[in-house]
């Protein structure tokens, strides 16, 4: 039985946004009806375009147009309810600007129009007539799909700039200008209008993320990135899409390499510069391990990895950090994608799966293959690292280039002699060749990384040795000289006044310090330094405080400098 057409009509919020009520109408479908826009809605989309976000100009859009059918005689257009207060507009996502919607199509004896499953549910429930809208699929197209070619990585559009395209491959790709005429910010305004609009009634769209001055959306392969003013100086639009899908094979991995795969590595990084290629090596990676029946999900923000239909992509911008470690550890997956990696809290969670034993998979900007695992300190205990990560895949111009692979020792640092100086040292190996590239242990209160080369290694030790030194005795003198005479022996030269509390009795408190520090340390006089009676006096009165000496003991030590003429021996 065919549903009469209703006479009065209220659309919510949802329909609005949506734009379907025009097109419906213009089309012939609801000629003559009576459409009753809440004050709440308008007040709802005014909050929305206020705050920056393109859904609100798209509900206030579709306003216009329903004004311009009512002007052409198509329909008759008003307005009613009280406009809601701003509790009640805040409040919008649970549902008071809804309820008020509904109210008023049941005082008004209209059908209520909306997108919304559970508007339409509960509008059901209360008897009101509802006419629910599902129309979504794949035909509508943007415009800006126009300026990309079989080979356009990605499209560039600003206002007053031409508009610009990145052509050819991962890390060997050429900038291209796509028009010479400069884009104009209606035009731009309307392309980004479009873009939300389609990726709101795809079934392969849907906006990721909306921010006062941002909005990233996913429009089947195409990530696309609006900002405007002003967060930025003026509108912009940047749309990628993965140009070629690449499979395992590709990449003509070594043997060994393969093996590590499939056997043994559980903690890996993948990092490059921006647009060498990391997510495209993510992607196959993903779909060799969903080959072999494993369980795959990604954890990303935005989802733009382009994938098999077994694979579950989560978007850790439409959750947190805590429901997407329950999810996963719910469903149990045998590898978790983790694509980008930027901030603390995604190293930590990064972290907490891997040591849960969930196989981890990173994806990150790197510039060399070791910033990967420097990106890593100060998020993940130092200790920590090797169970967490074990490789890193380096990758260049859209190839494999270094592999590292990641352990945990205990020994003596290279470059360095004395077996007291021993301590936990973080090796990073060149994987194919076993070669020691890097180390990283503590020096004192700092983490170093050491590239493990001989000349290279040697400055960079000692420079960052008589820094951790020098900071050390600046807490107890006002002016220090380091000099590095190896990379496990230090002299340092204070003033005569302070000599006597870092030396210490029988020489107890400057053997502490080498303890402490763990490097040999000698210590004189600085030379051309000696301080003034005052300089004297506030160096000894800082003493005491420290170190905890007594007046008459001070007074000794300045009576016997005096007898040696300022020299101790």
């Amino acid at each position: 039985m065919v549903q009469k057409k209703p006479l009065r009509i209220v659309p919510d919020t949802s329909v609005l946004i949506e734009g379907m009520l025009s097109k419906e109408i213009d089309d012939g479908g609801l000629a003559g009806v009576q459409v009753i826009v809440h004050e709440a809605s308008v007040a709802e989309l005014e909050h929305q375009a206020n705050k920056g976000q393109e859904k609100g100009y798209l509900g206030l859009d579709e306003i216009g147009e329903l004004q311009v059918l009512a002007g052409n005689g198509k329909i008759t257009l008003a307005f009613a309810g009280e406009r809601p207060g701003e509790y009640a507009v805040q409040e919008a996502r649970q549902g008071e600007i809804d309820a008020m919607i509904r109210d008023l199509a049941q005082r008004e004896d209209a059908t209520l129009y909306t997108a919304d499953k559970v508007q339409a549910q509960v509008a059901k429930a209360k008897g009101i007539p509802v006419q629910l809208y599902e129309e979504r699929g794949e035909e509508t197209r943007m415009e800006i799909e126009d300026f990309f070619t079989k080979e356009t990585m990605s499209v560039h559009i600003k206002e007053e700039v031409p508009i610009m395209a990145k052509r050819g491959a991962p890390g060997k790709w050429t900038f291209a200008t796509v028009r010479e005429q400069p884009a104009t910010r209606e035009e731009v305004e309307r392309y980004a209008k479009q873009i939300v609009e389609v990726a709101q009634s795809r079934r392969d769209g849907f906006v990721e993320i909306e921010r006062p001055g941002s909005t990233i959306c996913q429009v089947g392969k195409y990530r696309i990135v609006i900002t405007r003013p002003p967060f930025s100086d003026g509108y912009e639009i940047t749309a990628v899409r993965p140009v070629k899908r690449l499979d395992l094979d590709d990449y003509k991995l070594s043997e060994k390499l393969r093996l590590r795969f499939d056997e043994q590595a559980e903690g890996i990084l993948i990092a490059g510069a921006p647009g060498h290629g990391k997510s495209t090596f993510a992607q196959a990676l993903a779909e060799h391990y969903a080959k072999q029946q494993k369980i795959i999900k990604t954890v990303e923000a935005p989802r733009d990895m382009i994938l098999s239909p077994a694979i579950t992509q989560y978007a850790i911008s439409h959750g947190s950090a805590e429901e997407i470690h329950d999810i996963l550890l719910l469903s149990r997956p045998d590898y978790t994608f983790f694509d980008e990696m930027r901030n603390t809290e995604d190293f930590k969670l990064f972290a907490d799966m891997r040591l849960s034993g969930v196989g981890m998979i990173g994806v990150m900007h790197a510039t060399k293959p070791i910033d990967a695992v420097q990106r890593c300190l100060g998020r993940i205990e130092l200790g920590v690292i090797p169970h967490v990560v074990d490789t890193v895949i380096f990758i260049k111009n859209g190839a494999v280039g270094a592999v590292y692979a990641i352990r945990m020792t205990v020994k003596v640092p290279s470059g360095m002699t004395e077996a007291d100086l021993a301590r936990p040292i973080v090796e990073v190996h060149d994987f194919e060749t076993g070669k020691l590239e890097f180390e990283l242990y503590s020096y004192g209160e700092e983490t170093v990384v050491i590239p493990v080369s001989g000349e290279e290694k040697k400055p960079a030790v000692q420079k960052l040795a008589a820094t951790s030194v020098k900071n050390y005795f600046l807490k107890l003198a006002n002016k220090v000289e380091v000099d590095m005479v190896s990379a496990n022996k230090a002299v340092v030269s204070v003033p005569a006044s302070v000599l006597p509390s870092i030396i210490g009795r029988g020489g107890e408190r400057i053997r502490e310090i080498q303890t402490e520090l763990g490097i040999s340390i000698d210590v004189k006089e600085l030379k051309g330094g000696s301080a003034s009676a005052d300089d004297e006096d506030e160096d000894m009165t800082g003493g005491r405080a420290r170190f905890g000496f007594e007046k008459k003991e001070w007074k000794k030590a300045k009576k016997e400098k005096k007898a040696h003429k300022g020299k101790w021996r």
